[in-house]
């Protein structure tokens, strides 16, 4: 008596694993906090048309947002998602930097422009990067957020590095200086080496992202496409 088996077929890519519905609750609810963030700093500049309310209505809520970002150091460093470990983590340690370091002890400079455009340039950033990996999940990535994904950076990093940057300076040599200096001795050299820090750190930064463009948009992207057609199959 002769049995027959039925081969295993492999689960559709768009199937909700436990791991993919975690990525669709992460990514979903990150996306939907920084457009809050990015929300109430368009409004409140619009409406009171002062970046000194901005702080008032945002800040607590971008730190907590900010803090969150954490996990993607996890999720780099056990591979719940395919990301370079050392960007990862310069990118989320220099938000750290800002959100506990400079806009923490020193508020007054939150009312400033620099901190409206440092966030403006975060949230929509985040919004179009956590929009994209949740419908990575199912595989159907709209052809503009796709585009969206790997070029905004282009004007988005420059404008947040500079916002960044802009804010460190403040708190050496601007309104927060004497506060600086009075916290410790050490305290100024430690801004002065972040500062230093931006120079090769922007640069790593900016080159990967050029690279991903290149892989998802350039000549690698045909190249990327076969590849992903072969393990839908």
């Amino acid at each position: 008596m002769s049995t027959t088996t039925r081969p295993t077929q492999k689960p559709p890519t768009s199937a909700l694993t436990p791991k993919k519905l975690y990525l669709v609750l992460y990514n979903s609810a990150s996306a939907v906090a920084w457009l809050t963030v990015l929300g109430r700093v368009v409004v409140t500049l619009n409406y009171k048309g002062d970046p000194f309310f901005v702080p008032l209505v945002v800040d607590n809520f971008a730190r907590v947002t900010q803090t969150f970002a954490v996990m993607e150091i996890l999720h780099a460093l056990t591979g719940v998602v395919p990301a370079p470990v050392f960007t990862t983590l310069m990118q989320v340690a220099s938000r750290l930097f800002l959100m506990y370091a400079i806009t923490l002890p020193f508020p007054q400079l939150n009312a400033s422009y620099w901190y409206s455009s440092m966030l403006c340039a975060w949230a929509t950033t985040e919004v179009i990067r956590y929009t994209y990996f949740v419908f990575k999940q199912f595989d159907r990535i709209p052809a503009s957020l796709h585009w969206l994904r790997y070029s905004a950076f282009l004007i988005l990093y420059p404008i947040g590095i500079s916002s960044e940057v802009a804010m460190t300076l403040r708190a050496l040599w601007g309104p927060a200086s004497s506060e600086a200096f009075a916290w410790s001795s050490w305290y100024p050299y430690a801004l002065g080496a972040v500062l230093l820090s931006y120079i090769p750190g922007s640069v790593v930064l900016y080159g990967h992202m050029l690279k991903q463009r290149r892989k998802y948009l350039g000549a690698g992207a045909k190249g990327e496409e076969v590849k992903n057609q072969k393990k839908r199959q």
